[in-house]
């Protein structure tokens, strides 16, 4: 036979197993965001169709961020003691029957319901990621795969509101939701098939549980990091849901396709994410959380600016941040708690999506207040608050 060193057949096949991982770890985080915010971008025709407020309708995402919040902490131990990825798996295949109960809804109570029913489910697929990558991959890897998983979220998010919009809009609402429900079986086959079992022992006992999660809440990086991710998504919540009512009025007077349009800068500035191990690698753990941070007060900077060109820059580049300060700080989740990392990565998620409850009301009060401009000095006190709790992120974090 000719001419191939067995060496290099090897060699070859080991990328290709690499390049298969890193779909599967990319394919995880689009599937923990692929239904999350779909429903965003159908609210007006599910307001139409059921008769309900805006208001109310908009329980149909706080639905399930809230149970997010509420079973996070519940979900870390579970994947800790089941299998990290057979946790994940379990999850991607239980929204796709979930999804489809979407379509079999006839109010807006029924919705509800399924919606926090999603939102119980997810919460296996953030916290399973966190403590599968961590123990898997480590160093300059590990930063990498967890900035695939943080891009492979934006472009989930994405997604799901673009695929459900676009097919309401062409068929029904209906039908965009059976969409995404095939798209998550899909990626359920992709990540079966490609994602490596896991590496490490899980921990065994519910005794365990308690005495690990005592020592996360008793560590102070760990504390740090879950405050951290708080006022990472209040900023990030808190810019995005009101800079349409800033885009809708004067000098702008943009309408509702026009503002959705602008937003299509949002996966493109998630690609930063997989920077995070350069800026860990040039400046160190404290400095690539504040070169984030002012990556992201520079965007809020700009978002003043009266200009359309100005304001979808500015919206891309603190999106940019925003990401790059996620993927630090589940890395940094990873690194610190050495063991039940399933735990610290459910306080993580937990910590985080209460960060953005209140930054989808307490904005409100800025915007009465002071109109877009208080709503930026909101977000930059965030952020300075987010750099006052990085100083207890250090460079060489202790076990948990």
């Amino acid at each position: 036979m000719g001419g191939v060193p067995l060496s290099t057949l090897a060699q070859d096949a080991t990328t290709a197993v690499r390049l298969q991982e890193r779909i599967a770890v990319f394919l995880l985080g689009f599937s923990a965001f692929l239904p999350l915010y779909a429903p965003q971008s159908v609210l007006p025709q599910l307001a139409a169709d059921f008769g309900t407020t805006p208001a109310a309708t908009g329980g149909v995402i706080g639905a399930t961020t809230l149970a997010v919040a509420c079973s996070a902490p519940v979900a870390g131990p579970l994947t800790d003691l089941f299998g990290r990825k057979r946790a994940m798996l379990t999850a991607i295949l239980l929204l796709v029957p979930l999804t489809l109960l979407l379509t079999l809804c006839h109010d807006l109570t029924q919705l509800l319901g399924v919606r926090f029913s999603q939102g119980i489910a997810l919460p296996a697929l953030f916290t399973g990621a966190v403590a599968y990558i961590s123990s898997r991959w480590s160093g300059s890897q590990a930063a990498a795969m967890t900035g695939l998983f943080v891009s492979g979220s934006a472009m989930g998010g994405f997604a799901g509101r673009f695929v459900a919009g676009l097919l309401a809009e062409l068929v029904s609402w209906q039908s965009g939701f059976t969409a995404l429900a095939l798209i998550s079986a899909l990626c359920a086959l992709v990540v079966l098939l490609w994602l490596p079992a896991d590496r490490g022992r899980p921990i065994e006992g519910i005794a365990a549980h308690v005495a690990g999660m005592r020592a996360h809440l008793a560590n102070p990086r760990i504390r740090a990091v879950c405050a951290f991710g708080s006022t990472v998504l209040f900023s990030m919540t808190a810019t995005l849901s009101y800079v349409g009512f800033h885009l809708a009025g004067p000098p702008f007077l943009l309408t509702a396709s026009g503002i959705g349009l602008v937003f299509l800068v949002y996966p493109i500035s998630a690609s930063a994410a997989p920077f995070n191990g350069r800026l860990i690698q040039r400046f160190g753990t404290r400095g690539a959380f504040l070169a984030a941070l002012g990556v992201c007060f520079c965007g809020q900077m700009v978002l003043l600016l009266p200009h359309l060109v100005a304001v979808i820059a500015g919206i891309g580049l603190f999106i940019a941040g925003i990401f790059l300060c996620q993927s630090l700080a589940l890395g940094y989740v990873g690194r610190t708690a050495t063991v039940n990392k399933g735990a610290a990565a459910g306080l993580y998620v937990c910590f985080f999506y209460i960060g953005g409850s209140l930054g989808a009301v307490l904005p409100g009060l800025s915007w009465t207040a002071a109109g877009w401009p208080g709503c930026v000095a909101l977000v930059c006190t965030a952020l300075g608050v987010g750099a006052v709790i990085s100083r207890a992120m250090s460079d060489a974090p202790r076990p948990a």
